[in-house]
């Protein structure tokens, strides 16, 4: 079972996305500790969750610590189905609200010059491309420059 969480192929190109989704990450949770009014619990207070000062540093830490492990290739499948759920709850959270126009039970819908759906496109094209890359992860593994390749594959198989 854990073999097959650790186990990669070998594409070079692999990297390419998880340089690219590890670093946005990376980047998102650090700002929410950098500017919490705006990133962080101020965020998540604005949008209606309950108890933001802890879902603003839970989110962040777990976008830090999955987005380092993104970069380095190291549980690779197990940080990527973490981000596809955090950006699942951010997509159902803050961006369908926009195609209908309208809040949904705690979650407050942000103020914008329109709603509906070209609305909503345009507010989910970073989450949709995070969302995918994630998957692509997932599915994937971390490629051939991960650590996940270097210190878990079987030996036998790398001779191949």
């Amino acid at each position: 079972m854990l073999q097959k969480i650790f186990n990669t192929n070998n594409s070079k190109t692999t990297i390419l996305i998880r340089l690219m989704v590890g670093a946005v990450f990376l980047s998102e949770g650090i700002q929410k500790f950098l500017y919490p009014a705006v990133r962080g619990p101020g965020r998540f207070e604005g949008m209606g969750f309950p108890n933001p000062e802890f879902w603003g540093n839970f989110v962040g830490v777990f976008e830090i610590l999955c987005g380092a492990l993104l970069l380095a290739g190291l549980i690779t499948r197990g940080a990527a189905l973490a981000m596809l759920v955090n950006m699942t709850v951010a997509i159902v959270v803050t961006k369908i609200p926009i195609a209908f126009g309208e809040s949904f039970g705690p979650f407050h819908l942000r103020e914008l010059n329109t709603y509906g759906f070209w609305s909503m496109a345009h507010e989910i094209r970073t989450d949709f491309a995070m969302w995918l890359g994630s998957l692509f992860l997932l599915i994937k593994g971390g490629g051939k420059w991960s650590l996940d390749k270097k210190w878990f594959e079987n030996p036998k198989k790398q001779k191949s």
